[in-house]
């Protein structure tokens, strides 16, 4: 996913309709007002309708978040970064992340917009019940609960400075996807699966090139 030039300012247009256009685009308020309570009505539902237990809720739930770090290291790795083969494949793959290495600062587009989130959400969420039945409602927040953080820290990354000294080899890692190497450093809220997979950069042998970081960083 190579660009000959990497634009600092605007954003790409998706869509020749603007309303097709407009739906493209969120805030990261919005993504969070809307499943929030779905967080909280599904654990109300695991513990009042399903009587699962606060332990055994908690164990399910935090294995929901693991389980996002894991599909997020996939998608980004296998889906967001596919080779299209036809035009149409390579619009879709643009469609869904290229556009964010083609414009890096477009601050619109870095969580799913409503529309397509609450699409495979529902759908997400279907797969899961389908597997663990009841247990899927605590699973799911989970892993909602993850989606939200990894996009919010998707945003800090390209925002601020990393706020801890321990947050640095992320921060790191997600800027040289972006300008030195995009074949690594698929993990953008935890380095975990870039580690264990071997796509991790070597951050002690790549130099901190300030001035790119600052290109790739919203003012």
């Amino acid at each position: 996913m190579k660009f000959e030039k990497i634009n600092n300012k605007g954003q790409a247009q998706l869509f020749r309709n603007h309303y097709m256009e407009m739906l493209t685009k969120t805030h990261p308020l919005v993504i969070w007002g809307m499943y929030v309570p779905v967080i909280i009505y599904f654990i109300y539902l695991s513990d009042y309708r399903f009587e699962i237990g606060p332990g055994t809720i908690f164990l399910v739930f935090a294995a929901g978040i693991f389980f996002w770090t894991f599909f997020e290291y996939l998608m980004h790795r296998f889906a967001f970064h596919a080779v299209g083969e036809s035009e149409k494949a390579k619009k879709f793959i643009y469609i869904m992340h290229g556009n964010h290495h083609h414009f890096p600062r477009d601050k619109e587009r870095l969580f799913m917009p409503p529309v397509p989130s609450i699409i495979i959400s529902s759908m997400t969420f279907g797969i899961m019940f389908l597997g663990i039945k009841e247990y899927a409602f605590a699973f799911f927040s989970g892993f909602i609960l993850g989606y939200l953080f990894y996009g919010s820290i998707h945003y800090a990354i390209h925002a601020w400075n990393p706020p801890f000294k321990w947050m640095k080899s992320l921060w790191r890692n997600h800027h040289l996807h972006h300008y030195k190497d995009d074949g690594r450093g698929f993990g953008v809220s935890t380095t975990i699966w870039d580690r264990i997979f071997g796509t991790m950069f070597d951050l002690q042998k790549e130099k901190e090139d300030k001035e790119k970081v600052r290109e790739l960083m919203y003012k």
